[in-house]
């Protein structure tokens, strides 16, 4: 095989008859490797410290909201206090996704990591030196516009540099620094709950992973479809030996990736109507803005991508609809209402429970598969929340405002018996496991499920769809605990749950074991499940 490093970026049809030649070769050549190198460790591991930012922001709020006291504005929070600074944090992420889906295919996925440990550190420090709601509020928009970059960009940048064959295992690292990162943050709010104005410790903390991922950021290279995309093929080919090693037959390996890299975007121009570059404005705004409007033209107009489109925003949508980050963020203020002692101490339940099934997810992604690791783990939430909703019919929960301005009403709620919020912790743990097996970890594969013409503007649009669904969980979940009662709220997210198990069945394909480039043509003429689970049971019997 020649080396692709001095061909053109965009090849004539011969070249593409070199390439169908070649394709075949590199499947089975990837299908061979081991294990992942430790160049792609360390690399995972660096962007991870995001997600455990991402973690730590989302799950921090769940012990401040009860540690605040009258620290902000000299009076108690009320119920859309706490609405609004904890939705906050997801209405700026949800604004933050598109935009910095634009930005990452104009700087680089690395650069947008970089952006958000700037706005990470900012927002830290802001939301620990308020003093008032408003200041707590704008601290934590601050945040979200962090939390909605990382959580895009970093699945994205690992999914880009990993080879086929531990692609899924890899993005769930990120997804493991996000549950670890809420396990620190309730080990951090319990440690200072009892310490007058600990509160601001537990937000202002989050300012030191983000400096020291900003310092190793220096270290880590751009991804190699983005460097080929910019016509740095050289850089490209550099960063893939190094992720996939330096013998001859992984260097042949490189050459196939890179001629594959280059078919795919040569058949996005041609799927785009022929574009070429010279037909688009290369510099300044205008350019930017015409890249950014054929991007979206793509991503609505070819079928595939469309397509592609409608199962990641699908999943992403369902990850939060079903009602999980209202145990992230009010979990302590469910648990003090229904008469645990130690609310923060027991919230910790749920997120160690998180932590320990996102642990499973990692190792079963790539041998049991993203599809069936849905089908097999939703029912499993549904038991969790139907029982919730079950058991709340037997608990008397005094409503929150009542409960924050009279202590002794609260006080009154602990004097009953413990069965059954001793039967609703049991229940979201079970709900827990089952989430962090599935929905917790394989919506954020969106990647792969993208060309890479659009795949940058599609995460983007997918992940703002997850940060629209989570403003919508955090801003209605204590209103409609006083509205619909806490067991019509938990059978709301029941009912939910069997409405996305039901659509995972009807459209979301298996892309386990499948490149990024072959994900792309499943979805080319269909939603391509039944092609994607006869090819996966081959793959399945193939191995055995």
């Amino acid at each position: 095989m020649t080396d692709t490093a001095a061909e053109p970026l965009i090849h004539d049809h011969d070249h593409r008859s070199d390439y169908a030649e070649s394709n075949s070769d590199v499947d089975v050549d990837e299908s061979t490797l081991v294990r992942p190198g430790v160049f792609i460790w360390v690399l995972t591991f660096c962007a991870g410290v995001s997600g455990l930012l991402f973690g730590y922001d989302t799950g921090v709020i769940s012990s401040t909201l009860v540690s605040i006291g009258t620290d902000l504005s000299a009076r108690p929070l009320s119920t859309l206090d706490k609405s609004l600074i904890t939705s906050s944090t997801s209405l700026f992420a949800l604004i933050a996704s598109p935009l910095t889906g634009v930005l990452a295919d104009h700087w680089g996925r690395k650069r947008v990591i970089l952006l958000a440990d700037v706005l990470f550190v900012v927002g830290a420090l802001w939301q620990a030196l308020a003093s008032t709601v408003w200041g707590m509020i704008f601290g934590r928009s601050i945040v979200g516009l962090a939390v909605g970059s990382a959580s895009f960009v970093v699945p994205l940048y690992i999914s880009e540099l990993s080879p086929s064959p531990f692609r899924g295992r890899l993005v769930t690292v990120a997804s493991l620094f996000i549950t670890g990162g809420q396990v620190v943050a309730y080990i951090t709010g319990w440690l200072f709950s009892t310490h007058a104005h600990g509160w601001r410790w537990m937000v202002g903390l989050g300012a030191l992973p983000a400096t020291i991922q900003f310092l190793i950021l220096e270290f880590m290279p751009e991804t190699p479809r983005w460097l080929v995309k910019a016509n740095h093929k050289d850089r490209a080919k550099n960063v893939l030996l190094r992720v996939y090693g330096g013998d001859e037959e992984i260097k042949n390996m490189v050459n196939a990736v890179l001629r594959r890299i280059e078919n795919e975007i040569l058949e996005e121009e041609e799927a785009a109507g022929g574009r070429t570059n010279s037909e688009v404005p290369k510099h300044g705004f205008g350019g930017r803005l015409a890249k950014v409007n054929d991007g979206l033209v793509q991503l609505i107009a070819v079928g595939g991508n469309r397509r592609a489109l409608i199962i990641a925003c699908m999943l992403q949508g369902f990850q939060q609809l079903c009602g999980f980050n209202s145990l992230m963020y009010f979990s302590a203020t469910i648990f003090s209402l229904v008469g645990f002692r130690s609310p923060t101490l027991t919230s910790l339940s749920i997120a160690i429970t998180n932590f320990a099934f996102t642990l499973i997810a990692f190792h079963s992604i790539d041998r049991i598969g993203r599809r069936r690791t849905l089908l097999y783990s939703i029912p499993i939430m549904v038991i969790g929340l139907a029982l919730c909703s079950v058991a709340f019919n037997f608990v008397n929960i005094p409503s929150h405002e009542a409960a924050t301005n009279n202590p002794v009403i609260k006080a009154a709620g602990r004097t009953g018996s413990m069965i059954w919020p001793m039967v609703i912790l049991v229940a979201m743990i079970v709900y827990v496991a089952g989430y962090a097996i599935g929905m917790g970890n394989v919506p954020w594969q969106q990647s792969e499920l993208f060309p890479l013409s659009v795949r940058s503007i599609g995460s983007g649009i997918a992940t703002a769809t997850n940060w629209g669904s989570n403003f919508l969980i955090g801003i209605t979940f204590l209103p409609m605990m006083e509205g619909l009662t806490s067991v019509g709220t938990f059978a709301l997210y029941t009912a939910i749950c069997i409405v996305c198990w039901i659509t995972v069945w009807r459209i979301y394909p298996e892309t386990c074991g499948l490149s990024l480039e072959e994900v792309s043509k499943l979805l080319k003429d269909g939603w391509g499940v039944q092609e994607s689970v006869r090819r996966a049971e081959e793959r399945k019997r193939a191995a055995s």
